[in-house]
């Protein structure tokens, strides 16, 4: 389990993301699209347009964490 820090801000990305992109192309779309540093230390989710996978990138100021889960059963809720 990963502990996260007190003050930990989360972001939504609102929209279909094309979950071809890896980590560097999100952190781009970070820094494009919502005017955040991908690298600050906040946590930034993205969904894909069919509703079955989430991705996550995070920058503890160490190392970058990457993550990406999958609905088996139903869809993520559709952010706007």
């Amino acid at each position: 389990m990963i502990p996260l820090p007190s003050g930990l801000k989360i972001w939504l990305a609102a929209g279909a993301t094309d979950m071809r992109l890896g980590m560097p192309g999100l952190a781009l779309r970070v820094q494009q699209f919502l005017g955040r540093d991908p690298y600050a230390g906040d946590v930034f989710v993205f969904r894909g347009r069919r509703g079955d996978l989430v991705k996550l990138i995070w920058h503890d100021g160490i190392g970058r964490g990457f993550l990406t889960l999958e609905a088996i059963l139903g869809h993520f809720v559709e952010f706007s």
